[in-house]
């Protein structure tokens, strides 16, 4: 065993032994962890002593570290106003780049999609809810993905977390879609401790893989927001920073729903009164722990001063699963701001401006050919992208390339009841669920979804269901459009549609244009031959008919 096995053993050992309940006092692992720093720091000098130049010049293309939580609210970090307590994110933003006019996707593979493509829905078929975990379905396969275009470019590339992006036949694996390795769940939530994922009382399956393979054996039951920590540092430790640049996906569970934590987070939050937003404020302060720890080992093996650290949130938060978008309107899986708009923020000693906040506008599908271009790879033409390169944008603080975003069209979620060609003056149905961001304007048909604005002291009731304190919107009934002005009215509470019609009918032609370019929906019906029952218990790839691809 090497130094640097050894000391990745420490390493891991030291944070999963204090993860666990009742395991360290606060003293003990101050004590172990400057232990540790101590003898990791003396290690590290030394070893680099002994290998003079072994390790040759160093890359310039920078190890890329992408950060994808789940359904952390637009106020669900301290540098937001939040009561729950991030000292690592706040400090991390701090020091690089805040993003604060940043978009996502409502739900959870809609943004992935986006993120592994640089496209929207409407040109992968996504564009319907999510991949179900009994749907023959998966990002299609025609798609070029980020990690293949980072992996042509010389890169290592490694996936570990949460990946919803359909598994229903082997070609969908995240090892097949350009990750060398992959160690996490496939579907989109499961017990944090067991990682099985029922879906009634005779659908239940086993959800963690190594590569291609259910991972039973490595399987310890650790809470999955440390054992994924533990496995991000494990292939830090086994990579040789200064040979070749590393891409690291690293999307936790945390903070999705089901609400478990150790119950050692619990402690410092007995003051918040409502369960579920206690259990998520736990759940948040186990993340920020993470991340720590995950920034710790970044710099100890020697990556951090050529690393790019995206961090990012795949939607809003929910409500009724204790999370926070105030002030903004809306929750997750709406096309409100609540739903959409997402912490966010770069941090990397290779920023340019430091220490501040972009205000410009920015999308998820801006990521790949971001990292992409900043990773020296190549931008093909018929790639088709969506997304920009706004690098520059962010890192110098240049004016973004991006001046509009297609939330999205979902021309199978028609439920406004009033909704009408001719309430779209005959350009465009207004009982299609679509939402268009254009410059300082924001257009809204169909059902957007939930829409009250849920303030803080909500969460001083022990039932979120009563919602007592919620501002609730009762002139929108009838309606199935809307415009806003999200500069100078950020929380939408000033419906504009009446006031500016010809601005409401060039949203909609632009809409209408955009609606021609898209694919056919892929939303195939499940198959109940994808019971992990018939497989031997874990979801797995299961030999079904897809009728869209």
């Amino acid at each position: 065993m090497t130094w640097l096995d050894w000391d990745a053993s420490i390493f891991i050992f030291i944070f999963s032994a204090c993860s666990a309940p009742g395991y360290c006092t606060s003293v003990h692992r101050m004590v172990v962890i400057l232990t540790y720093v101590q003898m990791s720091w003396e290690n590290w000098n030394a070893e680099l002593h002994n290998q003079g130049n072994e390790f040759g010049k160093s890359s310039s293309q920078p190890h890329i570290i992408f950060i994808l939580v789940d359904d952390q609210g637009f106020r669900d970090v301290g540098y937001h106003g939040s009561e729950i307590k991030t000292p690592t994110l706040d400090r991390l933003a701090a020091e690089g780049v805040k993003l604060e006019n940043y978009y996502v996707q409502p739900l959870c593979s809609p943004s992935r999609s986006q993120l592994m493509t640089g496209r929207y829905q409407i040109h992968t078929g996504l564009q319907h809810s999510v991949i179900r975990a009994a749907q023959p379905n998966c990002l299609p396969l025609e798609n070029i993905t980020l990690p293949q275009k980072l992996k042509n470019a010389g890169y290592s590339t490694h996936m570990v977390g949460k990946w919803h992006l359909g598994f229903y036949k082997r070609g969908c694996l995240p090892t097949q879609r350009g990750f060398d390795t992959f160690f996490g769940s496939l579907l989109g939530s499961g017990d944090y401790y067991s990682h099985y994922k029922c879906q009634g009382p005779s659908m239940c399956g086993y959800d963690l893989y190594e590569g291609e393979e259910a991972a039973w054996e490595q399987d310890r039951g650790l809470y999955s927001t440390v054992m994924f920590t533990q496995k991000a540092v494990s292939i830090l430790a086994n990579h040789n920073p200064r040979k070749q640049p590393l891409f690291l996906y690293l999307a936790y569970q945390a903070v999705h729903s089901p609400l478990q934590v150790p119950a050692r987070y619990l402690e410092r939050y007995k003051g918040i009164p409502n369960p579920y937003r206690r259990k998520y404020a736990a759940m948040v302060s186990c993340l920020d722990e993470a991340i720590h720890n995950l920034t710790l080992a970044l710099k100890h093996y020697g990556y951090y001063d050529n690393t790019v650290i995206v961090y990012s949130s795949d939607n809003g938060g929910q409500p009724l699963a204790g999370g926070s978008n105030w002030p903004l309107r809306g929750s997750k899986a709406t096309y409100w701001e609540g739903g959409i708009k997402a912490v966010g923020f770069v941090h990397s000693p290779l920023l340019m401006n430091k220490g501040t906040k972009c205000r410009s506008l920015i999308h998820i599908t801006d990521w790949f050919p971001t990292l992409v271009t900043l990773g020296e790879g190549t931008l093909d033409e018929d790639l088709n992208l969506d997304g920009y390169d706004v690098w520059e944008t962010i890192s110098e603080g240049r004016p973004s390339p991006r001046h509009d975003i297609l939330h999205n069209i979902d021309p199978i979620y028609i439920k406004a009841k009033n909704g009408s060609w001719k309430a779209g003056y005959g350009l465009w149905n207004t009982a299609i669920q679509a939402a268009l961001r254009v410059g300082h304007w924001k257009l809204l048909t169909g059902v957007p979804g939930y829409s009250d604005w849920v303030p803080p002291q909500t969460f001083l009731n022990q039932r979120l269901t009563t919602r007592l304190h919620n501002e609730r919107v009762r002139w929108d009934r009838g309606k199935s459009i809307w415009l806003f002005n999200i500069t100078a009215d950020p929380y939408e509470r000033v419906d504009l549609s009446q006031r500016y019609p010809h601005i409401v009918k060039k949203m909609l032609m632009r809409l209408a244009q955009y609606n021609k370019t898209a694919v056919p929906v892929c939303y195939p019906t499940k198959d109940l031959r994808s019971n992990p029952q018939y497989n031997g218990g874990p979801c797995t790839p299961t030999p079904m008919q897809n009728t869209c691809h």
